[in-house]
């Protein structure tokens, strides 16, 4: 991937010029903890060889003025190769992680010069060491220190987490909040995270998976800390305006947002061919629209074209009963997804997020979904991240059955799908599905561009059909008289299934429209539409803006309503590997115009899920109500016959 014109190189040398003083860090520092206490559950101390003398610190403004108490000599080496039961001999594990740390180290030593330089920062370091900084400079100098000690730590996290990232285990380990996090200045700041990271060590570290995985949580902590410190503290714009790049790792630094190792994540669930999804037309159909989407992105340009030209789905609602065959569209579309990233060699990353994601101290529920969802929006990857029964997993707000992590979850999955932040870049799309989509919160709901209704097998010929692919080869029973998945012929049935959405389903739609349509004729104008859109909103108040803007989506996408080539995946030459405007240029004239039919039917489409919704969640409301006076009369009653 070639490197953009936004960036500036942090150069090789500049890095390695800082390999000796990371070197001696990693050998042996002495700190003495400030915020954090020392855990009994660490482990001995290891002696750097740097005495235990009291000193005091510098009185410059920025640092710390008290004295401090006997230090512990702090050797991350030693820590490190001590992660094998007594070997004698530094493994290749071993060894990656301290080269690791070690350019870790480096590269935010380099990023702190740079920002010395572009603030002034060095020259008051010079000034003050002289004994000439003039009195009215050192607050600016005091500030400057605390932001270089933020950029510092930024980096060091974020470079470790990336350059390790490879090495990921199968374990995973929790630390806890990084606590002896230091802002007086850069090298003071790196000799409280290392500290913090020896203790960590000490006490999950046994062995050299969970080495790693230590490791590798406390980046991701400390990343968290900073990023949510850094809003509260001035003088960082220098550092947040600009990108970095290190050719060497292909490490890119942009303010305080995490970079990830562009790595494939391996997959092994069971993929399906579209064959073998029974029913479910319309789903089936734009799933593999949607598939075939996201190989149009450019990993240079860091856009979609279909993103830029409209039509691109970044998140998606998949609604229907339970056995209708939700996971196994997941696993099609992932499998045709992982297919053409093998052919075209881009990294593939799919996650899904979970219940076992809720948590129960607070703020880690929320720590988990942000980082679901930055695992899976990296630019460097294809990404596909689905939400499997996210009524279980995100709370409904005024819900007092409603977990704290639960809110949580909704909190972050709300900002990240519609945020002021979010950037839709083309490169991953999000599924949510639930059996009861009426439990999820409607503001959330709302943020599902496009609604897959999966309802399964519908027609004979789909019970046909589904019979005799879940029946196996280990049977002689004759198929009879049928065209076995001819009604899974995709293009016949989606022009079925969009056409019967002419008319709404849903009864209480249907009403708004009879009245409409009986007032004002057929709705072949803007106005005419709007005023459509307007009577569906009068029913239903959870009708707003946003709906509209899901409805225009989904009749952008229907503008891109093509088969882009099946041999444009099989031969990327032919297309993917395009520049971007030539890509652009060759969707652009497969798009189809939009029509009045079209909006009609992505009204229907989208108010009759809304209303299924309303309805649904209605009557079970209801249901439970009598529910529970009947269970009150039957306690009434028999309180009155027992006195």
């Amino acid at each position: 991937m070639s490197q953009t014109s936004d960036r500036m190189e942090l150069r090789e040398e500049d890095i390695r010029a800082h390999y000796a003083a990371a070197t001696s860090l990693l050998e042996g520092f002495d700190h003495a903890p400030r915020i954090a206490e020392a855990s009994a559950d660490a482990g001995e101390e290891r002696s750097a060889g740097l005495g235990t003398r009291r000193s005091f610190r510098s009185t410059t403004p920025g640092l710390a003025t008290r004295r401090t108490a006997r230090r512990e000599g702090i050797s991350l080496r030693d820590r490190i190769e001590g992660a094998d039961e007594g070997d004698g001999l530094v493994s290749p594990v071993q060894a990656t992680v301290l080269h690791g740390l070690r350019r870790a180290i480096a590269i935010a030593l380099a990023m702190a010069e740079q920002y010395e330089e572009r603030t002034g920062l060095a020259d008051l370091k010079r000034a003050n060491l002289e004994g000439r900084l003039p009195p009215d400079r050192k607050s600016d100098f005091s500030e400057l220190l605390s932001a270089e000690a933020m950029v510092t730590l930024a980096v060091f996290a974020n470079a470790t987490a990336f350059l390790l990232a490879p090495q990921t285990p199968e374990e995973t380990v929790e630390v806890g909040d990084v606590a002896e996090m230091l802002t007086d200045n850069g090298q003071l700041a790196l000799h409280g995270a290392l500290w913090e990271l020896d203790q960590d060590l000490g006490k999950h570290g046994s062995t050299e998976p969970r080495m790693v995985a230590t490791v590798l949580a406390f980046a991701e902590q400390l990343m968290a800390k900073v990023a949510a410190r850094a809003p509260t503290m001035g003088r960082l714009e220098p550092f947040t305006a600009a990108s970095w790049h290190v050719e060497a790792d292909d490490f890119t630094i942009q303010g305080f947002t995490p970079a990830r190792a562009a790595r494939s994540s391996t997959l092994t669930m069971t993929f399906k061919e579209p064959h073998e999804v029974v029913g479910n037309h319309i789903a089936k159909y734009q799933a593999m629209r949607l598939a075939k989407m996201l190989m149009a992105y450019d990993f240079d340009r860091r856009l979609n074209p279909f993103a830029e030209l409209g039509g691109f789905i970044f998140t998606f609602m998949g609604d229907g009963a339970p056995g209708t065959g939700k996971t196994t569209l997941i696993q099609m579309m992932a499998g045709m997804i992982h297919a053409y990233c093998e052919i075209a060699g881009y990294p593939f990353r799919y996650q899904n997020l979970s219940t076992d994601n809720i948590d129960s101290y607070q703020g880690k529920s929320g720590q988990n979904a942000k980082a679901f969802i930055n695992n899976v929006i990296d630019p460097q990857v294809i990404g596909f991240g689905t939400i499997d029964d996210i009524d279980q997993l995100a709370g409904k707000r005024g819900d007092r059955q409603s977990s704290a992590g639960q809110l949580e979850i909704t909190a972050v999955l709300m900002e990240s799908f519609a945020g002021a932040n979010t950037v839709v870049r083309g490169n991953c799309t999000f599924g949510m599905f639930s059996n009861y989509p009426e439990n999820v919160d409607d503001a959330l709901r709302q943020r599902a561009g496009a609604r897959f209704l999966v309802d399964g097998p519908q027609t004979r010929e789909d019970y046909i059909d589904i019979l005799h692919l879940l029946m196996g080869r280990n049977h002689a029973i004759p198929l009879g008289a049928h065209e076995l998945y001819a009604a899974q012929a995709i293009e016949k049935a989606v022009a079925a299934s969009f056409e019967s959405h002419n008319r709404p389903h849903e009864e209480g739609l249907a009403r708004v429209f009879e009245r409409v349509h009986g007032e004002i004729g057929d709705l072949d104008t803007i106005a005419k539409l709007g005023t459509y859109l307007k009577a569906i909103q009068e029913a239903d108040e959870r009708f707003t803006g946003r709906a509209i803007k899901n409805i225009t989506d989904a009749v952008k996408v229907r503008a891109m309503d093509f088969e882009l080539p099946d041999e444009w995946m099989e031969e990327p030459d032919l297309f993917l590997f395009k520049d971007y405007d030539t890509k652009s240029g060759m969707i652009a004239e497969l798009r189809r115009p939009i029509t009045t039919e079209m909006v009609i039917q992505e009204i229907n489409r989208y108010a009759d899920s809304e209303f299924r919704y309303a309805d649904k969640s209605d009557e079970v409301a209801i249901e439970a109500m009598v529910r529970d006076f009947g269970r009150t009369e039957e306690a009434k009653r028999r309180y009155m016959e027992g006195g």
